[in-house]
């Protein structure tokens, strides 16, 4: 991200969770660039808001929205372009280990995100599958990946190959 992300760039991140992607994003467009911030739990927004205002982040600097990552085209026009977006799909860390991401809203979301990339924009999404449905979630997302057409889009996989127990698996999407 930090290679792609300059100061006045428009970001997204999809699963905002406790808010420290959302920071580091915000930390990287600076003052004149915008997060959009996406999560269904009431939990993130709040603590998202208070990591922010705690590190004094303006709020002319962040959206965030309580809505699913599924909707990410009803709040961003289609015009406006994004340089990266980020998403930590499974589910809340120190939250309800019940309320999980989807493969049928991640996927859009995913797509909706590539839509809006800017040429040699990044999309990262950290596939987090060690739970019930985690790993239905990562093979549809997977799939989706190897299906982009090479000329449109390099698609990078970085896992761990020497641990155990389901390690994440980082997936890079970058626009040619």
């Amino acid at each position: 991200m930090q290679s792609v992300v300059n100061p006045g760039d428009h970001v997204i991140d999809a699963t905002m969770g406790n808010g420290h992607d959302t920071l580091f994003l915000s930390q990287l467009v600076h003052t004149t660039g915008h997060v959009s911030a996406f999560d269904i739990q009431p939990t993130a927004i709040k603590s998202t808001a208070q990591l922010l205002s705690d590190n004094q982040i303006f709020d002319d600097n962040y959206t965030l929205y309580q809505v699913s990552h599924s909707k990410i085209s009803e709040v961003i026009p289609k015009e406006h372009k994004i340089k990266a977006a980020i998403f930590n799909l499974g589910y809340l860390p120190g939250g309800d280990k019940t309320i999980i991401t989807h493969h049928e809203t991640s996927i859009p979301a995913i797509k909706q995100c590539l839509n809006l990339l800017e040429t040699h924009g990044l999309v990262i999404v950290v596939l987090y599958y060690g739970h019930p449905g985690g790993e239905d979630e990562k093979k549809a997302i997977i799939d989706f990946a190897q299906s982009l057409d090479q000329h449109e889009f390099n698609v990078l996989q970085y896992q761990f190959i020497n641990q155990i127990q389901a390690p994440p698996i980082c997936l890079a999407f970058e626009k040619r």
